[in-house]
């Protein structure tokens, strides 16, 4: 567990976030599946981008090992309830569920924001549903990046119908730069990068933002 001292959240996330940069991409680290028992599974070892994003919430939240274990399980499922088909596997879902019950705060509110609906199915055994949000045009960044502060989240919305986010991250403030934490499958590990650098190279329909509260 991070060390009680660093007090700031902001410091705890920044901790938390460096303990693991260079560490190994893995793909589908969470396995399991609709005909399977699910195993709620903690490594610090390799990440996708969303095991790496939850880990470091859950740590920076958390002064005790049975802290950090029932931050993480309500991070990933929920209501806790560890199961396939109590999943977050929807990023979208995943936010809008940890934003209800306090861990998040909604960043991606206002004017600058448009809806989006998306209709997945992609998950084995998981339904198709339709799921409504909103984000940020990608060409809108430079006017609402001052509002970033070091911890929060970004969700980048992919241009494909059946799929709502495919990548996040965790972005750092660096004076005037904004710096993005994140497991890559591109480079096979934890980097961190220029988020404009990012921004430029790939392609996405706008970028979602939340920031983690650490509720007592």
């Amino acid at each position: 567990m991070l060390n009680k001292t660093t007090t700031s959240f902001e410091e705890r996330l920044l901790a938390a976030s460096s303990l693991f940069v260079g560490n190994d991409y893995i793909e589908n680290p969470l396995g399991g599946g609709p005909d399977s028992v699910e195993l709620f599974l903690v490594s610090f070892d390799g990440f996708d981008c969303v095991t790496y994003m939850e880990t470091v919430v859950a740590l920076a939240c958390s002064t005790t090992a049975s802290r950090f274990f029932r931050e993480l399980r309500a991070l990933r499922y929920r209501n806790g309830r560890v199961g396939w088909f109590s999943r977050n596997h929807f990023m979208t879902d995943w936010l809008r569920r940890n934003i209800e019950r306090g861990t998040l705060a909604d960043l991606t509110r206002g004017p600058a924001t448009v809806g989006k609906t998306r209709t997945v199915s992609a998950v084995q055994g998981i339904a198709r549903q339709d799921l409504t949000f909103r984000c940020f045009p990608k060409r809108s960044f430079a006017k609402i990046s001052g509002r970033i502060r070091t911890g929060d989240l970004i969700m980048f919305v992919s241009t494909k119908k059946n799929l709502d986010v495919f990548h996040t991250g965790i972005l750092i403030r660096a004076d005037d730069r904004v710096l993005m934490r994140h497991a890559t499958r591109s480079v096979g590990k934890v980097i961190e990068q220029e988020l404009g650098d990012f921004l430029k190279t790939n392609r996405m329909t706008g970028f979602i933002l939340a920031r983690p509260v650490c509720r007592p």
